[in-house]
């Protein structure tokens, strides 16, 4: 046995200590209600306040285009939910567009829309590699569309997405683009303005911020209704007493992700190249999932031939790692991810798919050490599973 290693940074990472003395003084010495009209309340006021404005820097927009929400999956159910019906509200649009390569908080709440609140939802198509098309979108875009929604980046399978292109269809046609960078946010840039969205969903926990806060851009003008009321928080979208340490945590982490991103991907991007070539080059039946080169630079992603992967999960966790899959169990009958079969990639080869994502505490030692004993345990899965 090894001290167990960690290969999982695209499910969550561990919290900046940085991050962590930033929060620190909100739990208790700065504990107020920022609702609140006395001194207590008037400063933890003043530190979400403050958040909002280095979020705004982060992300080149006004702070009161920040709403900060529980995590990114809230943030993409406000973007579309709130997209959706305030359009059809304004102007009858009832189509959503959107793909089943994108994150079950976008595709479920899309498929929510369609079979509780009577919208429309068109299934845009992406490729073998993942990517959804600027020209897929505009063949499917019209009059009726309420809302544009496609990931900037696949947590599956590190696909990136042409978004700036996308939203620049989605801008001639006048309709809100809403892009998911939870994923993408580590490594990629997110400036809004270059990006042309309306909406951005964020989530803390994968830039070394806290679980439990997320945030979403809306751009000043975009239709956009509250679901989730009460008191008048976050200009009225978001109802709720603000979590002030998690949300000073946000922005700090957000903060020095935009400020080391390159030495960031420096760290990752060889050792992501060693992975994928070693893996492809020592395991016979393997491919590798999602864009081999457009991909963020700290995820791996591969397909084995005829193979549980589950069961090389679970294998891979008694030996010490830490890893995903992307296929799921249900009672006893294990199906490709949703992903996997979007993409093309058949029942044989999507059931045996892993997912291995560095970070800042991946040494070459560690990657070295998995790359060992990978293969034996291919092999084993393989074995077991016939």
């Amino acid at each position: 046995m090894i001290d167990p290693i960690y290969l999982d940074y695209a499910a969550t990472t561990p919290v900046d200590p940085r991050v962590q003395t930033a929060m620190l003084p909100y739990f208790n010495e700065t504990f107020g209600n920022p609702s609140s009209v006395h001194c207590f309340g008037q400063k933890a006021e003043a530190a979400v306040e403050s958040a909002r404005e280095t979020v705004a820097a982060a992300l080149n927009c006004q702070p009161d285009e920040i709403v900060f929400t529980s995590c990114g999956s809230e943030s993409d159910n406000l973007a579309l939910r709130g997209t959706a019906l305030a359009r059809r509200e304004k102007t009858g649009a009832n189509l959503i567009l959107t793909s089943r390569v994108e994150h079950h908080a976008v595709s479920k709440t899309a498929e929510a829309l369609a079979n509780h609140f009577g919208f429309k939802v068109e299934w845009l198509e992406p490729d073998a590699s993942g990517v959804i098309s600027p020209e897929t979108v505009e063949a499917a875009i019209c009059r009726d569309t309420a809302i544009v929604s496609v990931m900037y980046a696949n947590n599956e399978i590190g696909t990136i997405n042409p978004v700036a292109e996308i939203a620049a269809v989605c801008r001639v046609h006048s309709v809100p683009f809403h892009t998911d960078a939870v994923q993408a946010a580590a490594y990629l840039p997110v400036d809004v303005r270059v990006l042309g969205v309306e909406l951005m969903s964020l989530g803390a926990h994968k830039f070394y911020g806290p679980k439990g806060v997320g945030a979403l851009y809306v751009r000043k003008g975009t239709p956009l209704l509250p679901i989730q009321t009460g008191g008048g928080q976050e200009f009225g979208l978001r109802a709720g007493t603000q979590n002030v340490p998690y949300i000073v945590g946000f922005a700090e982490a957000l903060r020095l992700t935009v400020e080391e991103r390159n030495e960031r991907i420096a760290h990752v991007k060889p050792l992501q190249d060693h992975m994928i070539g070693t893996v492809l080059e020592s395991i016979p039946d393997a491919r590798l999932t999602g864009h081999p080169t457009t991909r963020l630079p700290n995820h791996c992603s591969f397909a084995f031939k005829r193979m549980d992967g589950n069961l090389l999960l679970t294998l891979l966790d008694v030996a010490g790692y830490a890893c995903s899959s992307g296929s799921a169990c249900k009672t006893g009958n294990p199906e490709p991810s949703e992903v996997m079969t979007a993409i093309g990639i058949s029942r044989e080869w999507g059931l045996g798919s892993l997912r291995v994502s560095l970070g800042l505490g991946t040494t070459p030692a560690q990657v070295d050490s998995f790359l060992k004993k990978l293969p034996e345990l291919v092999e084993k899965a393989r074995k077991l599973g016939k």
